[in-house]
């Protein structure tokens, strides 16, 4: 099918493919069981020991460790899921794969056992990674390149479907977790996983052209090596950068005593080499889009290191030095995890809507623009955090008006970045590389995951207010800085985006 015919060869509903809201629906369900399960998976671990509804007793500094580790693998696990996706069964199998590891591992969640509890963890981080970079770049791939403010608004309406799921199980799991068990929360998730399974295997006919594997038509001398493993170590650059990241590693490893962190260090080498054959295997302008891309990334890690203390350090904040009362009832602290995706189904209509009017205006609409301004609103958010702090420290307890103002920015800033990035690696990526590249995009939000939890812990020593303060200024000056050299960012994507002012 031509990239013309793309959109007119589909049934359409509300001027979009029908293809959109299946995997609307499917990443509905999906993130109802994630962000279910994250609402109340750091209350779980801080919870009381010997009481009816038991947690397991960790300290705020472990809980939030594991919170960093875990959500940090749930997103770099899509790498492999990429590349699988990409070299071996097509995206569209990739996404049926992840879904049932998904319904296993929030199912696993809900016995009482410490080896499920890992086990669930584990196969929750497996089903993320092959799930969640190629349902996204199934949405890119149902409209055409030249479609550009038509993609960004399907984007919109796929990230409505994400918060509309975070909504739903923030208030729905995080009740019934804290109020009746926490293992019944967890497999609760599992239910809604499985419902969007059901749903995403009704809606193939819908999918048909889309998420199937890519053939590499090029000719032999274009391409790189086959052998992935192999071509990371044919050139020079890569075997040397790699020897001596893994080598690092080893060492933070044996000498330092930090396996994980050590690990880690070695998935990375691995992760950069296969980004370096990436790079390789474009052709001149394919690899200026792909620097751009790779570029963008630190934008990610920048926003989710900040934005993610949600399900973290905000999360316990809430519960333990926030005024919870309203009259007589006490707010489920894990309800505020809702905050942020209520406002995002009732603004992200209204933020697309005035970037398409700000872009009829001549203003600088690009990608890299709007997620520079996304840093910084999201930034302004931690000001009302520290003003929270500040109250705590007076009073004992600090209102609760903080923290939803707080989610207001945060999600203002997450709608100006979020979804715009996700269509802007459509827009770059080659298509071999598609799902690689998205799955590169939300492993970079696992190292922002990552960087949000060692945060978090070191609020234990430094105190929130300093954290908070900290967060915000910093993404104020570095969001300026990203629109300082906005105008060489953009002569790297070669017009990806059309004629932009």
């Amino acid at each position: 099918m031509t990239d013309s015919n793309i959109l007119a060869n589909q049934k359409q509903f509300l001027g979009h493919p029908v293809g959109l809201y299946i995997l609307f629906l499917t990443e509905m369900w999906e993130r109802f069981s994630y962000y279910g399960m994250r609402a109340i998976l750091v209350l779980y671990l801080v919870g009381e020991v010997g009481i009816e509804n038991a947690g397991l007793g960790w300290s705020n500094e472990d809980a939030l460790a594991l919170y960093g580790w875990y959500t940090m693998f749930v997103y770099v696990a899509s790498i492999p899921g990429g590349i699988i996706a990409d070299k071996i069964i097509g995206q569209k199998k990739a996404v049926f794969v992840g879904g049932m590891l998904l319904v296993a591992g929030h199912s696993v969640l809900a016995v009482e056992a410490m080896w499920a509890f890992y086990t669930g963890l584990t196969l929750i981080v497996m089903g993320v990674g092959m799930l969640k970079p190629n349902i996204s770049t199934m949405v890119g791939g149902l409209y055409p390149k030249h479609e550009q403010d038509k993609r960004d608004m399907g984007f919109y309406i796929f990230y409505m479907g994400i918060n509309l799921g975070a909504a739903a199980s923030a208030l729905i799991v995080g009740y019934i977790g804290e109020t009746i068990g926490w293992h019944y929360g967890f497999g609760l998730a599992g239910i809604g996983m499985a419902i969007g399974q059901l749903t995403y295997w009704y809606g193939q006919r819908y999918l048909t052209h889309v998420g199937n594997l890519v053939i590499d038509e090029r000719d032999e001398s274009e391409k790189t090596d086959g052998n992935l493993i192999f071509s990371i170590f044919k050139s020079n650059n890569s075997i040397v950068g790699f020897i001596i990241t893994f080598v690092l590693g080893m060492f933070i490893w044996l000498f330092n005593g930090s396996l994980d962190y050590g690990l880690l260090v070695m998935g990375l080498a691995f992760a950069v080499g296969v980004g370096i054959v990436v790079y390789n295997d474009g052709n001149e302008i394919e690899k200026d889009r792909i620097l751009v891309t790779y570029l963008s990334f630190l934008i990610i890690i920048v926003f989710w290191g900040s934005f993610e203390q949600a399900g973290g350090l905000l999360n316990v904040y809430a519960k333990q030095k926030t005024d919870l009362l309203i009259g007589n009832f006490l707010v489920p602290a894990s309800w505020f995890q809702s905050v942020n995706a209520i406002f995002i189904l009732i603004f992200a209509t209204v933020v697309g809507s005035f970037w398409v009017w700000w872009k009829n205006r001549k203003k600088e609409s690009s990608s890299l623009f709007k997620m520079a301004i996304g840093v910084i609103i999201m930034g302004w958010g931690f000001f009302f955090m520290s003003a929270a702090s500040l109250q705590y420290d007076a009073e004992g307890l600090s209102s609760m008006h903080w923290l939803v103002l707080a989610y207001l920015f945060h999600t203002i800033g997450e709608l100006c970045a979020s979804p715009v990035a996700l269509s802007f690696i459509t827009k770059l990526a080659p298509d071999r590389w598609m799902a690689f590249m998205m799955g590169a995009y939300f492993a970079a939000t696992g190292l922002g995951n990552k960087v949000a939890g060692l945060l978090g812990e070191s609020a234990t020593e430094m105190g929130e207010f300093a954290i908070f303060t900290f967060i915000a200024v910093f993404c104020t000056i570095f969001g300026l800085l990203v629109l300082l050299i906005i105008k060489p960012l953009k002569r790297l994507t070669h017009n990806a985006e059309g004629s932009i002012a």
